[in-house]
């Protein structure tokens, strides 16, 4: 593996891993580090505090938790969806992968035109029902919750944003959260909490793409993704067993670092502009 240190001169390495990478099939995973030029912070980026998601299990377990959920999940909703494609997103947009496997949940590279996509953990702007199963929008869900809980919002104007579209808040006992229209059933982000498995259909989908780089000289780019769980790291060591390059983008070390033909600590959005400059 070749790596470039944070602050050493990136020339020689970048040029290498751009020219691995050029005119050849790719798949590219991309986490969290891909969107913080679009203002949403990262869980395991240099100099992020520890934070401990809410997971599936403590979700269900109760009213008192889905309650704590949903009063920080409204105020980071709120921030969330106002956040736009960076540099980054549109570049993955020009690009066009054969693959482009997301752990995100923003939806930010579908505003950004991405066509081939696998959102592996689901999308922060849909809302499930886990009675009657049925899936809708998060912008009706934010709006009934603001109707429920007038003031709310401007009393929490300083909380502040944490990763996935929650914020830091303790003050949750008078928030009020609704049931589903149809059923009056649990209503969860249409997302998957850590406890939950990825859907398989996705994840053999993914699979497959990245087996068939193996077939045609192909390479995997991570972007942003520290990979420390493993629904992304799985996809790194299935490319590097296959002997299929592997080029990561992160600042900060990652799991997947052994098994890179190149790990860069330069930032997703200039590397990718690099991979894919405008028309």
């Amino acid at each position: 593996m070749s790596t470039l240190a944070a602050g050493r001169p990136a020339t020689g390495e970048v040029d290498q891993a751009l020219a691995l990478l050029r005119d050849r099939p790719l798949v590219v995973l991309t986490g969290a580090g891909l969107s913080t030029d679009s203002g949403i912070p990262d869980y395991r980026g240099p100099g992020s505090p520890a934070r401990t998601p809410m997971t599936y299990q403590e979700f269900v377990s109760g009213p008192d938790a889905r309650q704590r959920y949903w009063a920080r999940s409204h105020l980071g909703w709120g921030r969330m969806k106002g956040a736009d494609p960076n540099g980054g997103h549109r570049a993955l947009a020009r690009l066009d992968p054969d693959l482009l496997i997301t752990q995100n949940v923003d939806g930010l590279h579908e505003r950004a035109g991405s066509r081939a996509l696998v959102a592996l953990h689901g999308r922060i702007a849909e809302v499930v029902c886990l009675g009657c199963r049925a899936v809708s929008s998060r912008v009706t869900l934010h709006e009934r919750l603001t109707r429920l809980n007038p003031g709310f919002a401007d009393r929490h104007r300083s909380a502040e944003s944490r990763p996935d579209g929650d914020v830091e808040l303790e003050d949750t006992a008078d928030f009020v959260v609704p049931g589903c229209e149809t059923c009056d059933g649990i209503l969860k982000p249409h997302v998957v909490f850590f406890g939950e498995n990825v859907p398989p259909p996705r994840v053999q989908r993914c699979y497959a793409a990245v087996d068939a780089l193996a077939d045609a000289d192909g390479a995997l780019l991570v972007a942003g993704s520290s990979l420390t769980v493993m629904s992304g790291l799985r996809f790194v060591r299935r490319a590097a067993r296959n002997g299929t390059p592997v080029v990561i983008v992160n600042r900060g070390a990652t799991r997947g670092d052994e098994l890179a033909s190149y790990k860069l600590e330069v930032g997703c959005s200039a590397f990718l502009a690099q991979l894919a400059p405008p028309a």
